[in-house]
Formats: C-alpha cells, sequence, structure tokens
C-alpha cells in the first residue's frame, strides 16, 4: 500500500548533536522547580522510550512496501535514537548535581521492556502480528503529543523571557523541531501496516486510549518524584497543580487545552499530522540551532577530508 505525502514534505535526517552540560544549572529555569522538572520529565521517558520506538519499528521493517515511507522511517529511527541518547545524558547531569533518576527510570524501563517487549507480558494470546500492530499504533498516539509538545517549545516566547539556561533551552527546541519535522512518520507506518481500514482505525483509538492516561500518569508521578527528591529545594517538596497551573498561566508549560485538544484532533478519520505544528518554524530553528549547526558544521569539514 503506497503512503501518500503532505506537499510540503522533506527528507528526515538524524543530526548528530551533542551539548555541554558543564555550566548547567538544576534549575535552569530560575526560580521555576515545578515548571523545571515538569520539563524534565521528558528525560526521565525518553531515554527508555525512543529505544523502544526504534525497536519496534526494526521488527515492522519488513513490513514496509514503500521506498519513501521506508527512507522516512530510517531517518526518524536516526532522529530517536540521538534523542535517547542526548537526554540520557541529561539524567547523568542531574545525577552529578545530587538528584538520583534511577528509582524512578526503572520504572520507565520495565514499561518498555517488559510490559511492551517484543512479546506480550504474562503469555497474553495475542497474536505477533497484531502485537506489531498495536505498539505501532501506541508509538504514533505518542508522536501525537511530541509533536504538539515540540510546537509549543518553539513558540514559547515566556521561556526566553524567564532567562532560562541556553543549552537546555537549545537541547528542548532542536529536538521539538525534529518531533515536526517527522510528525507524520510513526502514523503513516502505522497506516501502511495496520491491515484493513475498520480495524486499523479502531486499533488508532485503542492506542490512544491506552496512550493518554498512561502518559499523564507517568508525566504526574515525574514531576512529583523530581520535585520531592531536588537537593536543592529547602524542604521536601511535593509536586502541585496550582504551581503547575501558575507556571502555565506564565507561558513555561503548555496549556492543558492545548494538549487535551490534540486527542480528538487524532481521533478523526481524516486526520493526518502533516496538520499539527508548522514545518517552517521547525527547519528555521534546526537552522539556526547552535548544537544542529555545530553538528551540520562537522558533517561538512568530514565530507571535504
Amino acid at each position: 500500500m503506497s503512503t501518500p505525502r503532505p506537499q510540503e514534505h522533506r527528507p528526515i535526517a538524524p543530526r548528530r548533536v551533542s551539548f555541554d552540560w558543564r555550566e548547567t544549572p538544576l534549575h535552569w529555569i530560575p526560580d521555576e522547580p515545578t515548571a523545571t522538572h515538569v520539563i524534565n520529565v521528558l528525560h526521565l521517558l525518553l531515554p527508555a522510550g525512543e529505544r523502544w520506538f526504534v525497536k519496534v519499528f526494526k521488527e515492522a521493517l519488513p513490513l514496509v512496501r514503500d521506498e519513501e515511507l521506508l527512507k522516512d522511517v530510517k531517518g526518524f529511527m536516526g532522529q530517536e535514537a540521538t534523542h535517547s541518547v542526548q537526554h540520557a545524558y541529561v539524567l547523568g547531569h542531574l545525577a552529578h548535581q545530587g538528584l538520583d533518576t534511577g528509582p524512578y527510570t526503572r520504572h520507565v524501563d520495565f514499561l518498555f521492556e517488559y510490559l511492551l517487549g517484543e512479546r506480550p507480558p504474562l503469555g497474553v494470546p495475542v497474536p505477533e502480528r497484531e502485537w506489531l500492530r498495536f505498539r505501532l499504533s501506541l508509538i504514533a498516539a505518542i508522536e501525537q503529543f511530541t509533536a504538539v509538545l515540540g510546537d509549543w517549545v518553539l513558540d514559547a516566547e515566556a521561556l526566553d523571557r524567564a532567562g532560562p539556561d541556553p543549552v537546555m533551552l537549545d537541547l528542548l527546541r532542536w529536538h521539538g523541531a525534529e518531533e515536526v519535522e517527522h510528525r507524520a512518520v510513526a502514523f503513516d507506518m502505522y497506516e501502511h501496516t495496520g491491515g484493513a481500514e475498520l480495524s486499523r482505525y479502531l486499533r488508532r483509538i485503542l492506542g490512544m486510549s491506552v496512550t493518554a492516561p498512561v502518559l499523564w500518569y507517568l508525566w504526574g508521578r515525574g514531576a512529583a518524584y523530581l520535585l520531592r527528591h531536588d537537593p536543592q529545594l529547602a524542604v521536601r517538596s511535593r509536586y502541585s497543580l496550582r504551581e503547575h497551573n501558575r507556571a502555565v498561566r506564565k507561558g513555561l508549560l503548555p496549556t492543558w487545552r492545548a494538549l487535551g485538544a490534540a486527542i480528538p484532533r487524532y481521533l478523526r478519520r481524516s486526520y493526518h499530522p502533516s496538520q499539527e505544528g508548522s514545518l517552517h518554524t521547525a527547519v528555521a530553528y534546526l537552522a539556526s540551532s547552535p548544537a544542529a549547526r555545530t553538528a551540520a558544521g562537522a558533517v561538512g569539514r568530514a565530507a571535504l577530508s
């Protein structure tokens, strides 16, 4: 089955970026521990999550019969592998500052490596192809949220006004721009391999029905963990919805409405993720990102040598 491409489609390729965390403070948004740690949950979830994306896509590669989609999928896998590595480095930086994330990330590893591994857990009798399709539907649903978050961080002017650490902001915006750039790949992969149209659509609903509440739970638990174990807070702090909403009003976090509205959009039969975000904004940031520019320069020098 051929997969249609939006007119603004562009090739997907990884950028081998790197970041220097030596000067990045624990509270990289000054005087905003809640906003800092709500965003820091990304570092807890993405190393294991994006490694899992790559593993599942590797399983599904033999099913791809569209050459252009195959190129995009391989580019997507390269980008996600790089994201996983760079966010894992941040975990090491947090540990160096006295914030050990291991007790939380071990639960995340268990989720992706066992509960969502190559075979269904506990011997659940699901056919191999159907289990693969279900996991692809989860990745497509997760990518809906990463595209929305990527678009938000690219336009979050309030973050700039808050005086954040520039290295962390570049990491988030480089990652967010690549999420917008490849926002349709996981969806196209799922649609291409998902079987008959009705079952494909029903499984898409199931994938989002599982993904949305699990992500909400993991994010809340992750923010609570980081605040509770933050060594720079005078007393053990608790995650507060009031403080979260204060950060939302200041523009330091995305609104609940923006996140929630992503769900019904995704569930429309006619939906395609090319409708999410601005590819122009994403490409413009990737052209100006300090890390992406350094990576591009290194590639250019290697090609000339």
